[in-house]
């Protein structure tokens, strides 16, 4: 009877440390070293901690843009996010200022200050649409189908590529080292508002699309400092989130998109919030993957407990490696209403906030530069 039980748990020992391994293993085989650190110690981080982000927190917020030093979260908790993340979006057209308007020559240099002190970068992309010239929301027909190999836009996909590549490779440490990054392409892969998204595009023909940009970043243009982030809107069951999935070896991290909208009931966000977390654990379990809610908040933020009231319940229970929430862009005379999703002095969510930073669960800048995470332990 003891040598069973013995057996059964060197079995169970085995069974976890290959999913351990596999977790730890990324997709790129010849990562440089700071990237296979960074993903291991996310990893190891995700079962007790989930690192906070923001999207262009160093850039602008509200009232505000290009002052050194500030931020809309540091004015509020005296510490800065743990995730950054920026868009690279009109690098393809040769601008000199990101889809947000961005100098790229700012932007570089706020993913060199974010990865000296140890926080994590994230970049996603709204290329417009090749076949037609129009913005990443021209849902034309066929457009993913131009850009694979043998398409019209192939070779114009080819040459976008290259110039996102020559800024990707700019980005360097202070020893010349290559930072990580984790790369969002095709985000929102589910939804039906992009020009690679359902109802424009067949799940094959964005697997396709997919896999040559993996193989091409990697392998044509030798970068090894990606870590490749699949990302869908939120999703009702495991078999909607892999419709579009291109393969566990093209793949890092498991991730999802979810907002809540004005006027929508808290228990119906919450609730979608942890079924979507449901699915990707178990896809993530099985696969040996990380899990991160890549895009979130609440416009404007009216509710003054969201942090700790709705969006805390919705995550803290879930092995999640990082959270982000969408810019703090003030107030936009196109949409004429105020678009902030993170709070700032003042802000009505502002003292809720402070208590979502507490939070043990939480890491920001601070206490993950403690972590060394781009260091093997």
């Amino acid at each position: 009877m003891m040598w069973a039980s013995i057996r059964i748990i060197f079995l169970c020992l085995c069974v976890l440390n290959k999913l351990q391994a596999a977790a730890q293993s990324l997709s790129d085989k010849s990562a440089g070293k700071e990237t296979v650190a960074l993903y291991k110690n996310l990893y190891k981080l995700s079962g007790k901690h989930t690192i906070f982000g923001h999207q262009d927190d160093l850039a602008y917020g509200v009232n505000w843009k290009y002052i050194a030093g500030k931020s809309d979260i540091k004015d509020v908790v005296n510490d800065y996010p743990g995730v950054y993340g920026w868009d690279l979006g009109r690098i393809e057209h040769d601008s000199l200022r990101n889809i947000d308007g961005i100098p790229f020559s700012k932007m570089r240099k706020y993913i060199q200050d974010g990865y000296g002190k140890g926080a994590v970068i994230t970049l996603s992309w709204h290329f417009d649409n090749p076949l037609t010239g129009g913005s990443s929301w021209d849902t034309t027909r066929n457009s993913v189908a131009a850009i694979l190999p043998g398409g019209s836009k192939h070779q114009l996909y080819i040459s976008w590529l290259d110039k996102a590549s020559k800024f990707i490779s700019s980005l360097k440490g202070s020893k010349g080292e290559a930072i990580p990054i984790l790369f969002r392409p095709f985000h929102e892969i589910s939804g039906n508002w992009f020009w690679w998204g359902r109802n424009v595009a067949s799940p094959a023909e964005v697997k396709k699309a997919w896999r040559f940009t993996v193989d091409y970043l990697n392998h044509t243009k030798k970068l090894h400092n990606l870590i490749f982030v699949y990302n869908t809107n939120g999703v009702a069951s495991e078999q909607e989130f892999l419709k579009y999935y291109p393969g566990n070896d093209v793949v890092d991290v498991l991730s999802f998109d979810l907002y809540q909208f004005k006027n929508q009931d808290k228990n119906a966000f919450t609730a979608a919030v942890k079924n979507n977390l449901v699915i990707l654990s178990k896809i993530a379990k099985e696969r040996g993957k990380l899990t991160a809610f890549a895009e979130t908040g609440y416009e404007a933020i009216p509710d003054a407990n969201w942090w700790t009231g709705t969006l805390l319940p919705a995550i803290k229970e879930y092995p999640l490696s990082y959270i982000l929430v969408w810019r703090n862009a003030g107030y936009m005379p196109s949409m004429k209403k105020m678009h902030y999703y993170a709070p700032f002095e003042g802000q009505v969510s502002a003292p809720d906030f402070k208590k979502f930073y507490q939070n043990k669960r939480m890491l920001f800048e601070k206490a993950l530069g403690n972590k060394k995470i781009y260091e093997t332990n």
